[in-house]
């Protein structure tokens, strides 16, 4: 046990950043128990603010809804540029090249500003005019506009915390990046109510205040990465030469992007028609089906944090010319991941009723939810190594091969299988749920089959 706590320590100290030798075990567990927990800091931002905002009212919890809709693009590029820094970040340091790790967060810092620059002053602009395509009221959008104009101003912030966590995460200084998600979280948590309600000089802004609290929160947070990347004592450091213009390392990053961001919305849009189907059961099941969804995603983020922990590995040591232990570190880690899904999946089967009644006692509700959760945890052993070996291969640099299976089993399985189950052979909702476990399934299946193969090593980013 004192053994475990001092390893525990370690990784929340991020004593070791280069995991090319040494246990597996042990540079998996170094690497994941950060990322965990980073992970489950950004799942609270949104909680945070929702929390806060329902105290105003409806239509401020409409404001922020149909703004952070349309936020998604901001998202899905800042989770693609992460994506390529992780890689390109680990490959350098893997090979000790740590002046060419450098280069790439100075390329991955001045793409994100530049990028985020051009949709902030979009969005600010036509603030008014995206809140009133998403169908948005004309009193919604007097009383919400400033929220929207303001968040889109924040757009800097919104990816460099990101995309720098991308930088952190593949030199191995995990630790970093989730330090500078608590401490985004920390201000955000303590601002929120401040700005929203009033305290002393400070005026009651309402759902605008959400939007400052939240600002204020990721700016420093991203400040915080910055000093870490720059100083000198750090696993890599960011010169000011470093953020001049290199063309072919940017179209090296983009292109790495592409795959990345390219993944966030195929799965971002197979979702949403998926709850298009459902939506023609009813609200009920729309209410149950969301439920479920929203259990799900935050008990499997740990799931994700050793899924990112398997990239950063497979590029640290690809970077050092081990391609043998970069594949043991992702069957290791999602075999893993493996054993965790099981045990909450277990849990879920089980006690499904008793956790969805923690949310909702509407009884059509809770039965939906618990069909819902039960049978998606048949899937959830395949989805274990589909996560962590998919996001493997992105740490190699083969975003594109993740990019193409996803779209094979969520837009060309999932989507129609959904259709075909719920009203063509009238399984009703649970056909939508059984397309979600078969093409998950699909998904690992084919991912493994691919890893296996190997070409992935032999990717050059």
């Amino acid at each position: 046990m004192t053994k475990f706590i001092r390893l525990f320590l370690a990784a929340l100290r991020g004593s070791e950043t280069n995991f090319t030798s040494g246990s597996i075990n042990r540079a998996i567990f170094l690497l994941s128990v950060p990322m965990i927990l980073e992970m489950v800091m950004e799942s609270l931002f949104a909680v945070v603010d929702v929390f806060f905002v329902a105290r105003i009212g409806t239509e401020a919890i409409a404001t922020v809804g149909l703004t952070e809709s349309v936020l998604t693009i901001v998202y899905s590029l800042a989770i693609g540029l992460s994506t390529a820094a992780t890689a390109l970040v680990s490959r350098r340091v893997g090979e000790d090249n740590h002046r060419g790790a450098g280069t790439v967060a100075g390329q991955v810092i001045l793409v994100s500003i530049v990028m985020s620059l051009l949709m902030g002053v979009a969005g600010f602009v036509f603030a008014e005019d995206i809140l009133r395509m998403m169908g948005a009221s004309q009193k919604l959008i007097g009383n919400g506009v400033n929220f929207t104009r303001m968040i889109f101003a924040s757009a800097p912030a919104i990816m460099l915390l990101y995309t720098l966590s991308g930088c952190l995460r593949g030199s191995g200084d995990a630790s970093v990046a989730m330090r500078s998600l608590w401490l985004a979280n920390g201000v955000n948590i303590v601002l929120c109510p401040v700005f929203i309600f009033g305290l002393g000089p400070i005026p009651e802004l309402g759902v605008m205040g959400s939007a400052v609290a939240t600002t204020i929160g990721r700016t420093i947070g991203v400040l915080y990465q910055l000093y870490a990347l720059t100083r000198a004592r750090g696993a890599i450091q960011v010169l000011r030469a470093d953020v001049i213009p290199d063309a072919g390392l940017i179209r090296n990053l983009l292109s790495l992007a592409i795959g990345g961001t390219s993944q966030f919305l195929v799965g971002s849009a197979s979702w949403i028609f998926l709850t298009r189907i459902l939506s023609t059961f009813g609200s009920d099941v729309v209410a149950g089906y969301t439920i479920a969804i929203r259990i799900i995603v935050f008990t499997i983020l740990p799931s994700w944090g050793l899924a990112n922990a398997a990239a950063t590995l497979v590029g640290q040591n690809l970077g050092a010319g081990q391609p043998e232990r970069a594949e043991t570190s992702a069957w290791r880690a999602a075999f893993c991941n493996m054993l965790f899904l099981a045990a909450i999946g277990i849990g879920f089967y089980v006690g499904a009723t008793p956790i969805v009644g923690l949310f909702d006692n509407n009884v059509q509700v809770v039965a939906i939810a618990v069909e819902c959760l039960q049978i998606f945890c048949l899937g959830y052993l395949f989805m274990a190594y589909g996560m962590v070996l998919s996001q493997s291969l992105n740490g190699a640099g083969d975003t594109r091969t993740p990019t193409i299976i996803n779209i094979v089993c969520f837009w060309l399985v999932e989507i129609p299988l959904a259709y075909t189950l719920a009203h063509v052979l009238n399984w009703g909702p649970s056909g939508v749920f059984w397309s979600v476990a078969i093409s998950e399934t699909l998904l690992a299946g084919m991912t493994v089959l691919i890893f296996q193969r190997g070409r992935w090593k032999t990717v050059q980013v």
